[in-house]
């Protein structure tokens, strides 16, 4: 428990054998309550040794997105009568020991959600991150503000936490089979902003591993235009 609100950690993992254990292992048991690592359909050994670690596991038994495996988290997470939910990488990028950074302005200052942010003063962005990425990560905040009328500096970044409360208003609907991929974190960032629910960013660190120890799963063109679709199809009307 920290400051009165039950937490949960999300770590949605897809063959992260090597990496995983490094993540449930930094997590700072003293403020989160419960580690549950989703896996999404992984072949090698990232359940066990997230367990062997500490963490619960939810397998899903085969690949269906990081949005499915988000989306079975935050299911979970609900039903467990968790009031906060953090979300980490399972590759290690983010850093576990910053997750207050995230938890206090909702337990403080009355924020629904909270971003990390690499852009923001104080903020860390480094390792062996693609030029590509690189262009992407700041491109996809400047369009997305200019739909939603928040300024933004992150809108990509999974390292965030959320109030579960907000979970429970029925304009938010995750369960949409076009949001089982990168997608589901954009409209999520996305409701929350228009719906009027407070939003908050904070610095944080994002580093990205050498690309010798695979350092993404994403493909650049398909994955990229999964997160790039809500902005255009929300911001069209096109989807709810």
């Amino acid at each position: 428990m920290y400051l009165g609100q039950t937490i949960i950690a999300l770590v949605p993992a897809f063959n992260e054998e090597h990496k995983v254990g490094l993540v449930v292992g930094r997590i700072d048991r003293k403020i989160v309550d419960r580690v549950l690592v989703i896996d999404d359909g992984s072949t090698d050994r990232t359940a066990e040794v997230a367990r062997d670690r500490g963490a619960e596991v939810q397998s899903l038994g085969r690949i269906r997105g990081v949005g499915a495996a988000l989306r079975e988290g935050l299911d979970i997470a609900v039903a467990g009568g968790f009031d906060i939910a953090v979300i980490l990488a399972g590759n290690n990028k983010d850093s576990p020991e910053e997750i207050p950074r995230l938890l206090d302005p909702i337990c403080n200052d009355g924020c629904d959600l909270v971003m990390g942010s690499r852009y923001l003063d104080g903020g860390v962005g480094g390792g062996d991150m693609p030029l590509y990425r690189k262009l992407a990560t700041r491109l996809h905040p400047w369009l997305m503000s200019r739909f939603v009328g928040v300024r933004l500096t992150e809108s990509t970044n999974g390292f965030r936490a959320i109030r579960l409360a907000v979970l429970r208003d029925e304009r938010i609907n995750l369960r949409q089979r076009w949001l089982d991929g990168y997608g589901l974190e954009v409209y999520l960032l996305w409701k929350v902003l228009k719906l009027g629910y407070v939003h908050s960013e904070v610095p944080c660190t994002k580093v990205y591993p050498p690309r010798r120890m695979g350092y993404t799963k994403m493909k650049p063109v398909v994955d990229w235009w999964s997160i790039l679709r809500p902005v255009f199809l929300l911001g069209m009307g096109l989807r709810k």
